[in-house]
């Protein structure tokens, strides 16, 4: 009974590989229904972000197994991912499961989004029927950890974000940014996450363009922006300082035609680019345009690492919860197997009596002496119930494990105490 993680993040692939496996919404139903067809696989759920693409699963199942159905899920060359997986069994797993949730793995240390986004993982492998018993209780178990690790240690005080480190990058190329009009493409939790930061910066001039209208409403409503849809980008392009996308687009949806165009119109007044969503939504020969200035999730590590020093102490009093908290689950995995062991036994000596029983009834019934049934019941019982320990007494006495004989050793009541209280 063996937990398996398997995965790529941000800190093992580079972003064009991350989003070659990451799966879109529409991809999970289909993935979680193929993965459990692998063999030796009972349970699985998969987490898909723009940071990190990871299968968790429960069974029998090589690491070897999950890689190459994982490539050959997204159509790439069995050998793509091999320099830039990891993978990790039973308590490495439970840990490394952990310590995601609680933000200890991510791209900025602490970053509560990544509960949310797990929750959510966990729920439609739930929905597909793909959680059983055992993943069902690591989830479960996981969840209540990183609350834990909030509320226990400060990781999760002064929170930053992908979403805070955009910010900052824009503070950093613009003196100030309550002169700046902001286009923000995508109305999901990040880009809310954006605008929040932007209005603490002073930003009045804020657009939300969003393929539902309504979603890009609901956004601008909150933050007194202006609401758009995606089929106005070209019109609304050039009025934007600061443009920042974040979308769940499998293509490119910004060209380097469009920014093109948008430059010649603002009379090459520069512009500042921040694709945060992985696949990128901008695409990256953008980059070959004077005046404009792309940067991906990648190149906020620069940003991102400052902030962490402040996390580093509370980072570590979380991973000392983390280690427990997984070392006890582990515990109760392995005691799973023991578990079954004491049923299997204690059915066997069940059936046993059962059986014995039945036939001193019917020696009962014959007219024999009760005190010769008991007898003969008594002595039975006795071979039958003796029988398996007394063999394995025997083989570990002849091939000297004294580490089995000493575990026999405890089944035996110790007969010299029993002497002295008798004397």
């Amino acid at each position: 009974m063996t937990i398996s993680a398997l995965g790529i993040n941000h800190k093992t692939a580079p972003v064009d590989l991350r989003e070659r496996v990451a799966f879109t919404t529409e991809q999970l139903d289909s993935a979680l229904q193929a993965i459990r067809q692998l063999q030796g696989v009972e349970e699985a759920v998969i987490v898909s972000t723009c940071n990190r693409t990871e299968l968790y699963c429960q069974g029998d199942v090589s690491a070897d197994l999950l890689l190459g159905w994982l490539s050959g899920f997204h159509g790439l060359a069995p050998d793509a991912l091999a320099q830039h997986h990891y993978a990790y069994e039973d308590e490495q797993a439970i840990s490394h499961l952990m310590s995601v949730a609680s933000g200890l793995d991510s791209l900025v240390l602490g970053e509560p989004q990544i509960l949310g986004q797990v929750k959510q993982s966990y729920q439609l492998a739930k929905r597909q029927a793909a959680v059983g018993g055992i993943l069902e209780r690591l989830f479960q178990h996981t969840f209540r950890v990183a609350k834990t690790v909030r509320n226990e240690t400060e990781v999760g005080q002064n929170a930053v974000s992908v979403a805070y480190a955009a910010v900052s990058l824009a503070k950093h190329i613009f003196a100030k940014l309550d002169k700046s009009s902001v286009l923000l493409i995508g109305a999901g939790d990040t880009s809310e996450l954006v605008a929040q930061h932007l209005k603490q910066q002073g930003v009045v001039d804020i657009t939300v363009a969003n393929r539902t209208l309504q979603r890009a409403s609901e956004l601008a409503e909150k933050v007194g922006g202006r609401a758009h849809s995606l089929s106005e980008l070209g019109e609304l392009l050039p009025s934007a300082d600061i443009v920042v996308s974040s979308t769940a687009s499998t293509l490119p949806i910004v060209g380097k035609g469009s920014i093109e165009q948008a430059l010649k119109k603002r009379r090459h007044k520069p512009m500042l680019l921040i694709d945060l969503a992985v696949p990128r939504d901008i695409e990256e020969q953008v980059n070959e345009l004077d005046d404009a200035y792309l940067y991906t999730v990648d190149d906020l590590q620069n940003i991102i690492s400052e902030n962490i020093k402040n996390r580093e102490q509370a980072a570590r009093q979380a991973q000392v919860i983390i280690q427990q908290q997984s070392r006890e689950f582990g515990e109760w995995l392995k005691s799973l197997n023991s578990v079954e062991l004491i049923r299997g036994y204690r059915q066997h000596a069940q059936a046993i009596a059962e059986q014995q029983t039945e036939r001193a009834l019917q020696l009962l019934a014959q007219g024999k002496a009760p005190e010769q049934v008991i007898q003969l019941l008594t002595h039975r019982l006795t071979q039958q119930l003796t029988h398996q320990p007394t063999q394995l007494l025997k083989l570990a006495g002849e091939q000297n494990d004294q580490k089995a004989l000493a575990l026999l050793q405890q089944l035996v009541p110790d007969t010299t105490e029993h002497s002295e209280n008798k004397d």
